[in-house]
Order: C-alpha cells, then sequence, then structure tokens
C-alpha cells in the first residue's frame, strides 16, 4: 500500500473509532441542560410545544399553523415589519459599499439572498429543535429563575420525494424565551433545577412551563450567502434579531440586543463615546465585563446585527467592535484601558478573564451576540437542533449543537448544581472560544478545550512576554498549537510535526 492510501485509512480509522466516544460524549455534556433527543422533539413539538400553541393557546385546530398564517397574527406583524426593514437596509448598504457585485435570490447573483417568500410562505412552518436550560442566566433575570429556550427551525413541509435541489430545513431559527418561573410562581429556583438535573416522569422540568412564561423571540437567519470568487473569499452573513412580548399590547415588539454595543453610533458622536467609556470603565461595571455577567445599558445597544462568517483570528472589521480600541476615532485607548485595569486591581478585584489589552479588546467582541455567534459555530448557528423529520440525517443535522455550545454545558450544569443546593452560583464565564472547567475534567483533550481543533494561543519565549489573558490558552499532550492568521498568534490545536 502507498504512502497516501495508508494515511487515509489510517485517518479514517481514527475518525469511525472517534464518532461513538465523541458522540456519547455530548450526549452526556448536555444532560440536565438541554433537550437533543429527536424522539422526545418529535414527541414536544407535536404537544403543547407546538409554535403556534404556545403563541396562540385559544387556537384549538390540530394542523400546525403555516408561516402565512403565523405572520399575519396581530402579534408577529411587526416581527414581519422589523425582518422586512433589515432586509431592505441590507440590500441598500450592499448597493452601496459593493456597487459591482449583484445581490437577488437564487444562485444567479454573487451575494445569494435568503428567498424571503420562503419565510411567509403556506408551505414552511418552524418544528422544535431542541430545549434548553439557561438558569445560568438568572444573575440577568432572578425573579423568573433565568430561562428556558425552545428552538425552533424553519422547514419546508411540501417537499417533493427525491428533491435534492430544495432541503425541507431552511437557514433560520427562531428561539422563543420563557421565564423559568412565571410571574406570580411560588416554586424555587432550587426546585426547577432540582428537576432539570434529576427529572422524573411525576414532576418534570416541562410540566413548569407554557405560553404563560413566553418572555420574547429571538431570530436568526441567513441572510445571504456568497461563495467564494476571483474577487472575494466565502461569506455568509446571519441577522440576528430581538423580540419583546408586550403581555398587555398581545404583540412582539422590537428591541435592543443584549449587549450588542452599537458601534457606528459610538464611532460617529463623541459625547456618546466619552459616555459609554466611563460607563464600562466604572471598576465595578469592569469587573463584571471580564465575568461575562455586564448587562449594558440598552441606549448603547443595537436593535439587530449582522454576523459574517467566517472571521478568521486576525482583527477584521467584520467583527461588532472593531474599531472601538485603538486607531483614529476609536472609544478607547490603550492607556484608558491599561488605568481602569489597573484601578479595578489596587481596588481589591481579581480579575479573570481580561488581564491585557488584548484580553479587554476580544471580550468586546464576544460579549456581543454577533461576536459570539462568530465563536466557533457551525456557521453563524450554536443550535441548528436535530432534524428529528430528516429520513437519513446528515452530520449537520446529527450534532444538534455547536463546539461553543457544548463547551459551556460544564459551566451551566455546575450554575444549575448551585441553585438546586442552595449554594450562591458562580455566573462567570470564560471567553467564548475557550470553555471554563470548574474543576471538571470532561473537557480535557476534547475539541471543545484542549484536543484536536480547540482554539489556542501560540506561546513564545520567554514566557513572560506571552499575553497574560491567553497564557493558559494551551493544548493538550502531543499536539500543538498553530497560528492560522497573518498577524495574530492565536491558532488551533493540530498534531505536532516531525
Amino acid at each position: 500500500m502507498s504512502r497516501a492510501p495508508r494515511f487515509l485509512a489510517i485517518l479514517f480509522a481514527l475518525l469511525c473509532g472517534a464518532l461513538p466516544a465523541c458522540a456519547a460524549q455530548d450526549a452526556a455534556l448536555e444532560r440536565g441542560t438541554a433537550i437533543t433527543d429527536p424522539a422526545t422533539l418529535r414527541e414536544l413539538g407535536g404537544g403543547k410545544f407546538r409554535l403556534d400553541r404556545m403563541l396562540v393557546p385559544e387556537r384549538s385546530a390540530e394542523i400546525p399553523l403555516a408561516n402565512s398564517e403565523l405572520f399575519a397574527l396581530p402579534s408577529m406583524a411587526p416581527v414581519r415589519q422589523a425582518i422586512d426593514g433589515e432586509f431592505d437596509r441590507y440590500v441598500a448598504r450592499h448597493h452601496a459599499s459593493l456597487p459591482k457585485e449583484t445581490i437577488g435570490v437564487g444562485e444567479g447573483f454573487d451575494f445569494q439572498l435568503f428567498d424571503r417568500a420562503l419565510l411567509y410562505s403556506a408551505e414552511t412552518r418552524f418544528v422544535l429543535a431542541g430545549v434548553v436550560n439557561r438558569m445560568d442566566r438568572t444573575y440577568a433575570a432572578e425573579a423568573s429563575c433565568g430561562e428556558i429556550r425552545l428552538i425552533y427551525r424553519l422547514t419546508r413541509m411540501n417537499k417533493a420525494a427525491g428533491d435534492n435541489a430544495s432541503p425541507p430545513r431552511l437557514p433560520m431559527t427562531l428561539n422563543l424565551v420563557l421565564k423559568a418561573r412565571a410571574e406570580g410562581s411560588a416554586i424555587a429556583c432550587s426546585e426547577i433545577a432540582r428537576r432539570w438535573l434529576g427529572a422524573s416522569a411525576s414532576d418534570g422540568p416541562l410540566d413548569l412551563i407554557d405560553y404563560q412564561n413566553v418572555d420574547r423571540i429571538e431570530t436568526n437567519l441567513q441572510i445571504a450567502h456568497a461563495p467564494k470568487s476571483s474577487v472575494r473569499d466565502f461569506r455568509t452573513d446571519y441577522l440576528l434579531k430581538v423580540f419583546r412580548y408586550d403581555r398587555e399590547a398581545r404583540v412582539f415588539t422590537e428591541a435592543p440586543m443584549e449587549n450588542q454595543i452599537d458601534r457606528m453610533r459610538l464611532l460617529a458622536d463623541d459625547g456618546f463615546k466619552r459616555e459609554f467609556r466611563s460607563w464600562l470603565l466604572d471598576p465595578v461595571n469592569l469587573v463584571a465585563f471580564d465575568r461575562g455577567t455586564v448587562l449594558i445599558p440598552e441606549k448603547f445597544l443595537a436593535s439587530g446585527a449582522i454576523a459574517p462568517t467566517p472571521v478568521g483570528f486576525d482583527p477584521s472589521d467584520l467583527e461588532p467592535e472593531f474599531g472601538l480600541l485603538q486607531g483614529e476615532g476609536a472609544v478607547f485607548t490603550e492607556a484608558d484601558v491599561v488605568a481602569a485595569l489597573r484601578k479595578a486591581a489596587e481596588g481589591g478585584a481579581k480579575l479573570q478573564n481580561i488581564r491585557s489589552l488584548a484580553g479587554f479588546e476580544r471580550r468586546l467582541n464576544d460579549v456581543t451576540c454577533s461576536g459570539c455567534h462568530q465563536t466557533r459555530g457551525i456557521g453563524g448557528f450554536h443550535f441548528p437542533g436535530v432534524d428529528w423529520m430528516a429520513d437519513s440525517p446528515s452530520n449537520s443535522t446529527v450534532v444538534p449543537a455547536s463546539p461553543h455550545f457544548f463547551g459551556d454545558q460544564v459551566r451551566r450544569r455546575d450554575i444549575l448544581a448551585s441553585l438546586r443546593d442552595g449554594k450562591p452560583p458562580d455566573y462567570s464565564r470564560g471567553f467564548a472560544g475557550r470553555p471554563q472547567l470548574r474543576g471538571s475534567t470532561e473537557l480535557a483533550g476534547t475539541n471543545y478545550y484542549d484536543g484536536w481543533g480547540a482554539h489556542c494561543y501560540v506561546q513564545g519565549k520567554p514566557a513572560a512576554n506571552n499575553d497574560g489573558s491567553f497564557r493558559d490558552w494551551t493544548c493538550a499532550e502531543g499536539l500543538t498549537c498553530q497560528a492560522t492568521g497573518k498577524t495574530s498568534r492565536f491558532g488551533m490545536c493540530f498534531v505536532k510535526s516531525r
């Protein structure tokens, strides 16, 4: 056997041997924090968690509501209007910035726009693709013990047999965010956490939630795709939006996105810059920013975001907060950040993640919705979900979520355990590209933390010159961190070359 076939055979054996272990590990990682089993989702999606039953509980019809009817509901009219407005603005920006590249629906265009007709079609609907516990966000919603999320995938319902050109699942998710504890409920957060970590048939956690828990809708839509060409690299843009439920008016209204810093407004207004800089560099807010629990005031936030992918490891204007740090007109200077970090340390604060200018810059990006979605996602999604309707699911539908999602499960489960046991939870989180271990060994050696394909930082000599924010971003034994960008020392863990 020649060297090439032998290498391929070894690689195939390694991959095939690893797949069952990886699948088992993924299932274990999400225990108590998410529901991804296809059979369970099929049952839940056909029952009280069918989307129209959550949004229109008075509707008694057994036939699911098609999207043509869904977006005709008075409660969903503002959602459709806002999404249409984002499409119009996206196309207008494209014509202004890339006048020589065409944009439209279909493969004949340089930028292939998502066909909005499918979103509002009688032939599509949203199908339940996963249930995710986010009680790790109780710090942001203490009265409701955090959140439970029902994630639905846009699906074509009349796919012709053998029509491979029209996949049944379309590139959009709708996240129905529920309060883990409904208003007026007397149940304790500890009891809700106990049910999730040790669910039983008699007192399951899903018994506690229904349409009365609805808080908001979050949408993630692949708005356009540009194949690699002679003038550009492959690129896909995702549109992110949030709509809060106004219970009195019974409508979903467009809302600012949590921590989605409005870069364009900041860079255009010096007074706004000063106000935001003063707020974020205040020691109390800086510590929360470091821990990943900061809640930036809504006046500094945008109500929509485009998340381009992929972005790579080098600084790029595709990143949501590019230009806020350094450069002409920047919001923060190096001196601003260094002085703020020193002041926080002198005040007794123990920063966990941000120990340098680069750490501050990375947190600026990954604290935003779009920056997080650009990090270790499946395209621009962190939870595309399992396709329980498919006859032969592909890899993209067998794996329900991204490496970022799975890497965060240890932290989320640790918080659930603290809530269950009545202990003060540690709500902090690391950077989006490198999860917290919380004393666990579950992630060691995996691609979620320091195994093959994990994100890492190229260590230099002397060690004292390595960036303090990323000094522990190393690789497991037998692997080495290999930079993948032109200027950045960030990279991925690969097998050492001899």
